[in-house]
């Protein structure tokens, strides 16, 4: 398995552990009602839920672009770069959006984001 088809793992997984440093020490979780506790948190944990949405949202574009540019035959030094790229980013963007660094965060979704259309042009 290439080093891109294990980041697409990893970028999987960010979701929840997201999700997981948002109920870190929570009292009172009503797993029969998750999104409503969702709704009513604040802070770090409401910015940690935000960026578990956002990285599921993201995910099936990078996913997408990992397979395209392998089945098309890019140089897969290349597409294991860019896809390693996007997991940093990814990283960097959940750092920075609990951090509540809102420009840093817009930063490096639009760096992630520039690896997935980098990956489809690997592609073409």
């Amino acid at each position: 398995m290439t080093i891109a088809y294990w980041c697409v793992l990893v970028a999987a997984t960010l979701p929840y552990l997201m999700i997981g440093v948002a109920k870190i020490g929570v009292r009172g979780f009503d797993n029969r009602r998750p999104r409503d506790w969702y709704e009513k948190s604040t802070g770090f944990r409401r910015r940690a839920v935000w960026a578990q949405q956002n990285s599921f949202e993201i995910f099936p574009v990078f996913a997408a672009a990992v397979i395209i540019a392998q089945l098309a035959g890019g140089d897969q030094a290349t597409i294991d770069g860019l896809a390693i790229a996007f997991i940093a980013s990814r990283i960097a963007y959940a750092i920075s959006y609990l951090a509540d660094l809102h420009l840093l965060r817009s930063l490096v979704w639009t760096a992630g984001f520039a690896c997935c259309v980098a990956l489809f042009i690997v592609a073409a």
